[in-house]
């Protein structure tokens, strides 16, 4: 229970004050969407690679998240196989279960249970995650129509892809970043991880529309929730990486579903009212499941 108090407790009341707050004033979520998107999380994102090594360790993370994003997609098929899904329920259920929330969610948790020593590793994790569910993520919802396309222009719309980049260059190249505008971008970078915290409450918040098709939200959560850890587990035992990655890989894969999955679902009519639910569904779950998992981990 001390890591509920220490953790989980700390996280849930930032996100129930951004829900609290949406349900009172009624905000415009796309619009600090906007902002996070376009300000603090690429200020975030480079001086957390800026200031880290490129190692092993991110090779092991970028090969775990393709390997995951893969193994759910591939378990949706066999299910949608077996249970007779129409494509628009197969596209929904793999949106939430392939694509954790892995930044508004995963970031503050591995903050608080593993230490800044996590930091870099979560951020890479979190813009790597971003990445893979702007393109296939944008795919599967919009498969029906020009998928591909679309997927493939919206990765490099994406502030925080540049961030990235720019980090790694400036690491490569003998010039130091003149400390004034070093300490501006980490204090915007520093208010980018509570912003994210309120939003995800907020986006919550937003859900008003519900679908609670049992068969498909049960089968999603198992996937999501006990499934996702499980392979995360068997994934650092068959490759031996360090306990900080290791740990980072098994909380982001025991995530709840990915916010941004309903925008995505709602924009391409690809039952967002399912998506919301197995969302919503999700999240409160994970409140027992995260707690139950990092209990293990420690």
């Amino acid at each position: 229970m001390q890591l509920f108090f220490e953790v989980v407790l700390p996280i849930i009341a930032v996100f129930g004050v951004g829900f609290l707050l949406q349900r009172i004033r009624v905000l415009d979520v796309k619009s600090l969407a906007t902002t996070s998107i376009y300000i603090f999380m690429p200020a975030l994102v480079f001086t957390s690679l800026y200031e880290s090594s490129f190692n092993q360790g991110y090779t092991i993370i970028i090969i775990f998240a393709f390997f995951l994003l893969f193994a759910m997609v591939m378990v949706n098929k066999v299910l949608a196989y077996i249970f007779k899904w129409p494509q628009s329920v197969e596209s929904g259920s793999i949106l939430t279960t392939a694509f954790m929330n892995g930044g508004n969610y995963g970031v503050p948790v591995m903050i608080f249970s593993l230490g800044e020593a996590a930091i870099p590793y979560a951020v890479f994790f979190m813009v790597l995650q971003s990445l893979i569910m702007n393109f296939f993520g944008v795919y599967y919802a919009s498969r029906s129509t020009s998928g591909f396309v679309r997927a493939f222009k919206t990765i490099f719309k994406m502030p925080a892809t540049y961030a990235a980049i720019l980090a790694f260059v400036l690491q490569a190249i003998p010039w130091e970043i003149p400390s004034a505008a070093y300490s501006t971008l980490t204090m915007v970078g520093d208010a980018a991880i509570p912003l994210m915290m309120v939003m995800l409450g907020m986006q919550l918040a937003s859900i008003t529309s519900l679908n609670f098709n049992w068969q498909v939200i049960s089968s999603a959560v198992v996937t999501r929730m006990l499934l996702s850890p499980a392979l995360a587990f068997l994934f650092i035992w068959i490759i031996p990486v360090d306990p900080i990655i290791g740990s980072v890989i098994v909380i982001v894969a025991a995530m709840p579903s990915a916010a941004t999955t309903t925008m995505f679902a709602i924009e391409f009519d690809t039952e967002p009212d399912l998506v919301s639910s197995i969302t919503l569904v999700t999240t409160l779950i994970s409140i027992v499941s995260v707690t139950v998992l990092l209990n293990i981990l420690a």
